[in-house]
């Protein structure tokens, strides 16, 4: 294994034993449920929007090392971000799960370290879990989220 895909796992395994922002917010005004029936990861998103800008996040669940660190990192990039920054940073994590078109690393930050999921077409549905809820929490959906 190289030197880069060794500081990938470490951080996976990090984030999954460590949970950042592992928490309800009680003063969420936006919250959706997601669910990988492929996996069984289930995940509850909480997100506390003012002025269009995420001013706290949160989520609770159970999945494997990958759904919950891609939360961690997820929810620990998006604070104080705007919701439009919030959608394109979905849509380049993505691209870099699915295909690998993203190339600019640096935009992406820790969230690089899924780069290599895309190998492995099961674990997309876990890596992207958080990001498909977030999605439905920023439109004020109320339907479950899926992988499917």
């Amino acid at each position: 294994m190289s030197e880069l895909s060794d500081l990938y796992q470490e951080v996976i395994l990090d984030h999954n034993k460590k949970p950042r922002n592992f928490r309800k917010l009680e003063d969420a005004n936006r919250c959706a449920e997601g669910f990988n029936p492929l996996c069984g990861d289930q995940i509850q998103l909480y997100l506390k929007l003012d002025g269009g800008v995420i001013r706290d996040i949160g989520f609770q669940g159970s999945g494997c090392a990958i759904s919950r660190a891609s939360a961690s990192l997820m929810t620990s990039a998006l604070k104080g971000k705007s919701a439009q920054e919030a959608s394109e940073l979905y849509a380049r994590f993505h691209r870099l799960v699915t295909s690998g078109a993203e190339t600019d690393a640096e935009a992406l930050g820790k969230l690089a370290v899924f780069s290599g999921v895309r190998e492995f077409p099961a674990r997309v549905k876990c890596a992207s879990l958080a990001w498909h809820t977030l999605h439905a929490a920023l439109e004020g959906k109320q339907k479950k989220a899926t992988t499917e």
